[in-house]
């Protein structure tokens, strides 16, 4: 009999589809967009980046992002996270109280140019502006390290590279660090591999998350080969949006009720009640006008929801 790979017990999702979910869609009423993150909250979600601050002019799906956070019913149960993309947006945040900061830079110097029009080194030292405006507030900082499996610009990502570069943003202060597959290029051996090189640099553990994208369908594999090696922070997206206008091509999110329904059967933890979730999922099938890229939603974590007519 093959013995059967060890899983955590327990699985911490941080669900961003009320940010990068929505972000590259026509915008939604920010009524709406409380709607969606309460819908989450009554699932039992604990975890979610719930918006942007950014400007309007540039990303118009995340305009009103402090009316969005003075809508929600806050509770410490619950962990809201804004994502800012320099320090006056840091502040604005700061301001309307968030719980934790997200920041991304990206492996990829081009991809990085593209996304936020700064090379490398400047996101660097912009981030670590905001670490210090974030820890007079103590508020945790998380940086998503875009890029981090590949970019369709340079290729290919050397891990012991990427770890490098979370070695400095941990080093100057950010409390995790969320490593993005940004445009779907992972598979198992490429998460084996990241992992190899953070277990090398003694960064592999709570430290570490992943944010899968599932460009090529290699999502949810990837997921639980990260499971395997003891990885057990992910971020994903309800119903599955998402995407880079910045990289030709890329997917959305693994969808968060893909995960959770997997993680269910699996025997882990992750404190979510799924048919909630599919409810969720529903909605934002509706904020968006189409149908979502979640076949969890759509039939179910195992069966059908209800049987068809007729």
């Amino acid at each position: 009999m093959h013995s059967r790979p060890v899983l955590p017990h327990s699985v911490t999702i941080r669900d961003v589809g009320p940010r990068d979910g929505l972000q590259p869609e026509a915008p939604v009423p920010v009524e709406r967009r409380i709607e969606l993150v309460e819908s989450l909250i009554a699932a039992g979600v604990s975890r979610i980046e719930a918006v942007a601050f950014v400007s309007p002019k540039a990303v118009p799906a995340m305009a009103g992002a402090a009316e969005v956070l003075d809508g929600i019913t806050r509770s410490e149960a619950v962990t809201i996270a804004a994502l800012v993309p320099n320090l006056r947006g840091a502040e604005m945040a700061l301001e309307s109280e968030v719980d934790e900061l997200t920041v991304t830079l990206s492996f990829s110097e081009t991809y990085n140019q593209r996304n936020v029009k700064m090379s490398v080194a400047e996101s660097e030292s912009a981030i670590a502006d905001i670490v210090r405006s974030a820890a007079a507030a103590g508020v945790p900082v998380d940086a998503v390290v875009s890029c981090s499996f590949g970019s369709p610009y340079e290729g290919d990502a050397d891990p012991a590279e990427v770890v490098a570069l979370a070695q400095r943003l941990l080093d100057g202060g950010t409390t995790t660090v969320t490593y993005a597959d940004t445009t779907g290029m992972a598979t198992p051996r490429r998460i084996h591999d990241l992992a190899d090189a953070l277990d090398s640099a003694g960064l592999l553990g709570p430290s570490t998350g992943l944010h899968l994208h599932d460009t090529r369908g290699t999502a949810l594999a990837n997921a639980f080969t990260a499971l395997e090696r003891g990885i057990s922070r992910f971020d994903t997206a309800v119903g599955g949006l998402g995407g880079s206008p910045f990289a030709h091509g890329a997917g959305g999110n693994l969808a968060t009720e893909v995960l959770v329904a997997a993680l269910d059967d699996a025997g882990v933890s992750t404190g979510i009640e799924i048919e909630r979730l599919v409810d969720a999922a529903l909605l934002v099938e509706e904020l968006v006008g189409r149908p979502v890229p979640s076949g969890v939603a759509h039939q179910g974590p195992r069966t059908r929801r209800s049987a068809p007519q007729g």
